[in-house]
């Protein structure tokens, strides 16, 4: 990354396919204080399916994660979500940004990390961290929308679990459990404005103890803008043997992308045209391939369970310039390990779950600029233990209270002859802790009340410490933040309403600043910085027929020490709500409408707001209609229903402006038998 103007261009072409489906089955214990029997005798009985994953481990209901958000496989039929992002972020609130490469990857922002949010929260699948040491968002468009059972939102620090970068939280994509004897498949075929269009094709069979799965899906869309076509491919398989007290099994999943880079533009610009390409002979493509074994069985009183996961990935970018293309090639190999134990069982007549466990990653990168601009090999490998302790000590009243630690050592190596713009080469170790303590109880019936306190982190990744302020610098030192959250629920499913106040303290946080370098930018440790807020959450079933949702989010980040103590984070809204609507009748009719706004934010890059104007605030409306007939659902959607101009990203003041999407309708048709 050598310029302000190359950084967005270089991020749009560096995605990475982050997919590693895993589909467990669980059979745990029953709720020891309520049985009364033994650890022993608990591991006998057998529940049906349980898929609440805050441990990292299939876990008891009374064991859900404190405070999460749940997203259900029927919450996403019903708001007619085709992939996974558009559904965290439509039915589960959270803020997301216009993605820079023509991709349904939209990025996403948990407590209001503008625009290095996806390195401050963590997104699994199946429990097996998708995350990678580059400065790009996890492709979630690949993963089978058909096969998700639910999504587990955790708002607020959670490094002891997950490690690197979970300051912001954690979304957990769950996928469906087989049921042995079973079967199910569907054809869905789609097709919309600007060219756009989808084919997908998937099947499951589960037999007594051995199951398999597939899904191939296609699709294409000359997107919005010029020169934003984006074409994927993608194959997801595996297979699994299961019983009782366990499961082990294998997948596979490859894609291939082929995407128009379009470019960002200046005010100017944006408000002549702006569908407009600034780029308009820039592309790039990106061929990736994941292999997982994975294993899960109980011995005695105890889980044991294993995730192993390699991921070979090349992105090749072309970007035309004054002198000719030059063209840039990534190819990274990523290899994932990560065993754990779990004792679910008694002290002293209470539910108790301990978890600990050990991640080792290596990952490692090399490059290759036919404009002689970067050849940066890179290499990372982490190595982290964990413990964590959660006991239920009033069933009555489902008070829980937990405690876990993590520490995590990091050893990286970076070689670039070509870098001109930081540091060359280097090689370090750095080791970190994170803790937490939490607490949960109900003082009279559907009133909870809960608090969380801990220390999360996150430390530069190749691409942020391949690009700093000069030669002579030192590398940027780890991000580290002190954790704080309250918050307070009343009601059940169906009829909820849930709030949050929280603080996250940072120091030493990692961004980049287009200012530095004489105006070329360059990756920074910035000084002191706070996230501070609160957060509602509602559901409430209005009959049988009808439902609604919404969260809102208000959150102040701003500098608490430094030349801009008391300024405004960049690329942040101050407040941002989403709310829908659902309707749905027994004859095989569903409507659901939301609405999505977004407060105004600081340009990127306006450290000091003196920028004399902020991206403005905006409001989209999506609907959809569908009416299923036997074993056929026939749907009509919308997105951004009013043609609303607008942007969410803009990496400086009036300039680096990425349009977001106008008005798009489409039709679809889904066959399940």
């Amino acid at each position: 990354m050598h310029s302000t103007a190359f950084q967005p261009r270089l991020l749009a072409a560096a995605v990475s396919l982050c997919f590693t489906a895993a589909v467990p089955v669980s059979a745990l214990a029953q709720d020891a204080a309520a049985a009364g029997a033994t650890a022993g005798a608990q591991v006998a009985q057998v529940l049906a399916p349980i898929v609440i994953t805050g441990s990292r481990f299939d876990a008891d209901p009374a064991l859900a994660p404190i405070g999460a958000t749940i997203i259900t496989a029927e919450d996403i039929q019903r708001a007619g979500a085709n992939d996974v992002n558009a559904a965290i972020r439509k039915v589960g609130g959270v803020y997301g940004r216009q993605s820079l490469d023509g991709s349904p990857d939209f990025g996403l922002d948990l407590r209001g990390f503008g625009t290095n949010s996806s390195q401050n929260m963590v997104i699994v699948l199946d429990g097996v961290r998708l995350s990678e040491n580059e400065l790009s968002n996890a492709i979630l468009s690949t993963i089978p929308i058909d096969t998700v059972d639910h999504i587990e939102i955790t708002r607020g620090g959670a490094s002891v679990l997950y490690g690197d970068g979970a300051t912001g939280g954690v979304i957990n994509i769950v996928t469906k459990r087989p049921v042995k004897n079973s079967r199910r498949g569907s054809v869905f075929v789609e097709g919309g404005q600007f060219r756009a269009g989808e084919a997908r094709v998937s099947g499951f069979q589960a037999w007594d103890g051995f199951a398999a799965d597939a899904t191939l899906d296609t699709q294409r869309t000359d997107n919005y803008r010029d020169n934003n076509e984006f074409k994927q491919t993608h194959f997801s398989g595996g297979a699994q043997w299961f019983d009782n007290a366990g499961r082990a099994g294998f997948r596979y999943e490859g894609a291939r992308q082929d995407m128009r880079l379009s470019g960002s533009l200046i005010q100017a610009e944006y408000n002549a045209n702006p569908r407009m390409a600034k780029t308009p002979n820039d592309y790039a493509n990106l061929d990736s391939d994941r292999f997982t074994a994975f294993g899960q069985r109980r011995i005695g009183g105890y889980e044991l369970a294993a995730d192993l996961s390699y991921r070979k990935k090349t992105v090749e970018s072309t970007y035309a310039g004054p002198k000719g293309a030059s063209t840039y090639t990534m190819d990274s190999k990523q290899t994932q390990f990560s065993p754990r134990v779990r004792r679910l069982g008694e002290i002293n007549g209470l539910l108790n779950e301990m978890v600990a466990g050990f991640d080792w990653t290596v990952w490692n990168r090399v490059s290759a600029d036919s404009g002689h601009f970067s050849a940066a090999d890179a290499t990372q490998h982490s190595k982290a233990v964990y413990v964590r302790d959660e006991l239920r000590f009033d069933a009555a009243h489902e008070g829980r209270v937990s405690a876990g630690v993590r520490r995590e050592i990091f050893n990286k190596d970076f070689n670039d002859p070509l870098n001109t713009f930081g540091l060359n080469n280097y090689k370090l170790a750095q080791g970190l802790n994170a803790w937490e303590l939490q607490a949960s109880y109900m003082p009279v019936a559907k009133l909870t009340v809960y608090g969380k306190a801990g220390q999360s982190y996150r430390v530069a990744n190749a691409d942020e410490n391949g690009y700093t302020v000069d030669t002579n610098k030192v590398l940027l030192v780890p991000q580290q933040s002190h954790d704080l959250e309250l918050g307070v629920s009343y009601g059940a499913t169906g009829q909820k309403i849930t709030g949050r106040v929280f603080r996250h303290n940072l120091t030493n946080e990692i961004f980049y600043d287009p200012t530095l370098n004489f105006g070329y930018g360059a990756n920074t440790n910035l000084a002191p910085t706070r996230r501070e807020g609160f957060e509602l959450d509602a559901e409430q079933r209005i009959n049988a027929n009808w439902s609604v949702n919404a969260h809102y989010q208000h959150v102040d980040a701003k500098f608490t020490e430094g030349v801009n103590s008391g300024k405004e984070m960049v690329l942040v809204p101050k407040n941002t709500l989403t709310a829908r609507l659902s309707w749905t009748l027994a004859t095989g009719h569903t409507a659901d409408v939301g609405v999505q706004w977004a407060d105004s934010q600081r340009y990127g890059g306006d450290f000091d707001n003196k920028c004399p104007a902020q991206i403005p605030s905006y409001t989209t409306l999506d609907a959809r209609y569908a009416r299923k007939l036997g074993q056929w659902e026939f749907a009509v959607s919308g997105q951004n229903l009013a043609d609303k101009r607008y942007f969410s990203q803009a990496f400086g003041c009036q300039y680096g402006i990425y349009t977001a999407d106008g008005r798009q309708l489409k039709l679809s048709a889904r066959y399940e038998f």
